[in-house]
Formats: structure tokens, sequence, C-alpha cells
């Protein structure tokens, strides 16, 4: 049934162990709790101004609206944007984000931000 040694070992190595299981629409579980944060936190700020008009409950149903709408629209976003690039893409572009815009404090991947051409010639030193 399973490609084996006599002994019971596996004959290949599994490639996919070590990374993260997709659990809801093509996102991971750290994608997955991002997309939610962020939109449950758009809704909260939105039902804030509306707890004055309507009622004191809208900042928690913006919220949980929110939610479960930015996770629907977010999985399926994340899904296209993701599809045919490595597994750390996401994490890269989100690094390279905070590397690019926030402070040096940001760069803790430290990754090389350089613009211009690179020379690949010798010079000689006198």
């Amino acid at each position: 049934m399973f490609d084996a040694f006599d002994d019971g070992t596996l004959r290949f190595l599994p490639s996919r162990l070590n990374h993260q299981p997709v659990i809801i629409g093509g996102l991971t579980a750290d994608e997955m709790w991002l997309t939610i944060g962020l939109s449950a936190g758009a809704g909260l700020l939105g039902g804030i101004p509306l707890a004055f008009v309507v009622t004191p409950a809208m900042p928690l149903l913006g919220a949980l609206v929110c939610g479960a709408l930015g996770l629907s629209v977010g999985a399926r976003v994340l899904r296209r944007l993701k599809r045919g690039r490595p597994e750390t893409w996401l994490n890269r572009q989100s690094q390279l984000a905070l590397a690019e815009y926030g402070p040096t404090s940001f760069n803790s991947a430290r990754l090389v931000l350089r613009s211009g051409a690179w020379l690949c010639k010798r010079r000689r030193f006198a």
C-alpha cells in the first residue's frame, strides 16, 4: 500500500510536513486571524458612530458582520494573490512593506533595501 522499505521506513521524504495547514478558503491560520482581526477592527470603528444614532450594540454588531464578510471576501482576494507563488510570499511581502514604509526598527528581517544599478565588473585599486 505504501512505498516503504522492509523495515517500515518510507522511501520518499514528505515535503509539506513543516508547512502550515490550509484551514479556510485557502488561508492558513495566521492569515485567517489577520484577516478576521483587521476586518472586525474596521467594523468596530465603523460601528462606534452608529452607536450614538441607532443602538449601543452597533460596534459589536459591526465587528461581527465585518469580520464574517472580511473572511469570505478576504479569503478570495488572498487566494488569488497567492496563486502560483511560494508558501512564504505573503510573509515576505508584509516584511518588505514594513521595511520600506515603516521606521528602520521594523526591518527585523534585515532585508536589503537598495535601488540602483548593480555593477558586475572588477575594480582596480591602486
